[in-house]
């Protein structure tokens, strides 16, 4: 499993480190920059208020479905038909809760516009992700990982073709966006159907209530988790559009946007592992195979990452900020740097809840969700009305930070793991190291070759990270001759 689990990581890896950077800084970036703070921050507060229902499009289904077809494969065929009827009609209960919700609220005309939209965008990413989830669960992690990148490859398409393809009359539109994305979407989930169809040997589709009703009560626990995770990690900017008045509020959550946009990125990155390690634990758990060293091995992948990547953006949060962005600088600086190092708890949670998840521990997971929800708004009430998008970023590290701890705590107890204080130790001192390396790169003056004295901080930037990875190999966080003879190693 070991050998597989780090194949097809690189394979997903490579895919992603190839598309989605140019999404990120070359076309979400643009059209943050194109459109302005307040315009974005609208997108951004409507967008994230249709993630929070998002669970009403699965109720933990994909979650369900991916543990148990990497545990039992004939369940494709027996289930497959049943669980699109159910989907469909979530759809459509969807589209009930969200409108009546954005009707209390008080909606206007133009929210309500994008809220269709970005709703059925949701109902489309809900279908892919259920799709995927059968094809990951057969273990087809290239075909997956294929798929994962396709919605963003059409998007860099679509959208690039509207913001430098002279095709329109204007300046570029929001909505252009939002409907980027919807075709995008279209075109991925028919791809991913296609291919599940003829592995599924679907023909038609069946309602079978008592089935329905089945599935409904096995996936309760995994959608009440998915709802309160959505809560703690995408309330803040709705939050802060709640919670100050416009434009205000507007103009924060386009400020919390610009900090957030990074750590969205990297956390892509940690949910790779969740994707690949689902299947993995949950095949590993029914055999009764030791699970310690694909926790060690995946854990300290993603931790040493996290450490590279926190730590640059600590003490280079205003370089980045004036490269990626050209207003707001100072304020998304201090909730870019307070975002990023939460990024530590959500790798950390993706590796452990991952693995509690394939237990079946989702009573204790919701326990751990549900006191996070209550910390991230105790913290955005307290924090947003003097702190403004400052305070919702303290609110997002201070809930991430309990989630994970809680996670790690909880897994220790339940499989008995044995506590390695040397490779903690080893851990701490890598990432001391790592602080240090970047604190004195970032007071010193280099002259670079390549780089001139505006862009010297990439240069010292990119020298940093080499020799972050060289200590990694060196204290052996990371040893490529191990991970070499796994490769190697037959099945």
């Amino acid at each position: 499993m070991q050998r597989k689990f780090l194949i097809n990581l690189g394979f997903l890896l490579f895919l992603n480190f190839l598309i989605k950077p140019i999404w990120i800084f070359g076309i979400d970036r643009t059209v943050q920059n194109t459109v302005g703070v307040g315009e974005y921050g609208f997108y951004f507060v409507i967008f994230n208020f249709t993630i929070i229902f998002n669970i009403l499009l699965d109720l933990g289904i994909t979650n369900f479905n991916n543990r148990n077809i990497a545990q039992s494969n004939q369940l494709l065929n027996k289930h497959f038909s049943g669980i699109l009827v159910i989907k469909i009609l979530l759809g459509f209960f969807y589209f009930f809760v969200i409108f009546l919700v954005a009707i209390l609220v008080g909606y206007n005309e133009l929210q309500f516009k994008i809220l269709a939209i970005l709703g059925f965008n949701q109902f489309l990413l809900s279908l892919l992700l259920y799709l995927r989830s059968n094809i990951s669960g057969l273990l087809y992690f290239k075909t997956d990982s294929i798929l994962s990148v396709l919605d963003r490859f059409l998007m860099i398409l679509f959208c690039g073709i509207l913001l430098w393809g002279h095709v329109t009359e204007g300046e570029f539109k929001i909505e252009w966006f939002v409907y980027s994305q919807t075709l995008a979407y279209l075109i991925t989930v028919a791809t991913a159907f296609a291919i599940v169809v003829i592995k599924a040997r679907f023909r038609s589709l069946k309602w079978n209530w008592p089935f329905f009703l089945m599935i409904l009560k096995r996936s309760y626990p995994f959608a009440l988790l998915v709802l309160l995770m959505a809560c703690y990690t995408r309330l803040d900017p709705v939050l802060l559009g709640a919670i100050l008045d416009d434009p205000v509020g507007n103009d924060e959550a386009g400020i919390f946007a610009l900090g957030f946009r990074l750590l969205d990125a990297a956390s892509m990155i940690a949910f790779l592992f969740a994707v690949l390690l689902i299947p993995i634990f949950s095949k590993m758990i029914k055999k009764n195979e030791s699970i310690s060293e694909m926790l060690k091995l995946s854990f300290t992948l993603i931790i040493t990452f996290a450490i590279i990547i926190v730590s640059s953006s600590i003490f280079y949060a205003r370089e980045i900020m004036e490269l990626l962005y050209d207003a707001h600088i100072s304020e998304s600086t201090s909730v870019f740097r307070f975002l990023m190092i939460g990024f530590v708890g959500v790798s950390t949670s993706y590796i452990f809840g991952t693995l509690l998840t394939a237990n079946g521990n989702l009573k204790q997971l919701n326990i751990i969700a549900s006191i996070s929800v209550v910390i991230n708004v105790t913290v955005n009430l307290l924090l947003v009305p003097e702190f403004l998008a400052m305070g919702s970023a303290i609110a997002s590290l201070s809930t991430q930070g309990f989630a994970a701890i809680a996670q790690v705590i909880l897994v220790q107890r339940i499989f008995k793991l044995r506590i390695d204080v040397r490779y903690l130790l080893t851990l701490f001192l890598f990432a001391a190291t790592v602080l240090v390396l970047n604190y004195f790169s970032h007071r010193i003056t280099l002259l670079i070759p390549g780089f001139d004295d505006h862009s010297a901080w990439i240069g010292k930037l990119i020298i940093v990270g080499l020799l972050s990875l060289l200590m990694a190999f060196g204290l052996k966080l990371i040893s490529l001759k191990s991970m070499l003879a796994i490769i190697k190693k037959e099945i």
